[in-house]
């Protein structure tokens, strides 16, 4: 997992509040074993018509959003299944920040499992964001250190984060790495306890 440490990117605004993880990457495409491959399907029924045609009317088909990185969402974003190609999809599709007024927390966790920072702000703030982030050319600078998010418009947002998780995003940890940092102690205790039963 790459670290996050600061991150500057365009910002989409999908205004739509509840967003499930069943429109963020559909059941259909949830075969697939591996954790790469699943931007190409991220919000899939509103992407595409029936006829798998881009629409032309949800907002990250528009040209101005084109390699933005930053998800301003309305809240509760993330409710529903419980299912972890969600933040896969939204990672593989380019996705490094997440914005909204409120999470749902197993998604909420996901999200720095997976390296990609989940930043709550007021409903204020969110509608702030909205209305700047309309033109298409907003772009923000998130500074996980300082926990601060400051806009192209001038605007500073302060977040908070755990500790812990903070941590973990700044190294670029998730629970696999965190547990190859202790390899040589686990080995140790692995051939003190395999020589005990031997004697």
């Amino acid at each position: 997992m790459e670290p996050l440490v600061t991150h500057t990117g365009k910002v989409i605004p999908l205004d739509k509040a509840n967003v499930d993880t069943d429109q963020i990457i559909p059941k259909q495409f949830l075969k697939r074993i591996e954790r790469t491959g699943f931007g190409q399907f991220l919000f899939y029924d509103w992407r595409f018509d029936d006829q798998g045609q881009p629409n032309e009317k949800f907002v990250m088909n528009r040209a101005e959003y084109d390699g933005a990185s930053i998800l301003l969402a309305r809240s509760n974003f993330g409710c529903g299944s419980s299912r972890e190609h969600a933040p896969w999809a939204l990672l593989d599709y380019g996705i490094k920040v997440v914005i909204s007024s409120s999470f749902a927390d197993i998604f909420y966790n996901n999200c720095f499992k997976n390296g990609i920072l989940p930043i709550c702000l007021t409903e204020e703030e969110v509608e702030e964001l909205f209305q700047n982030a309309e033109s298409g050319n907003l772009k923000v600078t998130v500074d996980l250190e300082l926990q601060e998010l400051s806009t192209s418009e001038g605007d500073i947002y302060s977040f908070e984060t755990d500790p812990y998780r903070k941590k973990m995003l700044l190294k670029g940890l998730d629970d696999i790495g965190l547990t190859e940092m202790y390899q040589n102690e686990i080995l140790t205790y692995e051939n003190k306890r395999l020589s005990n039963r031997l004697v």
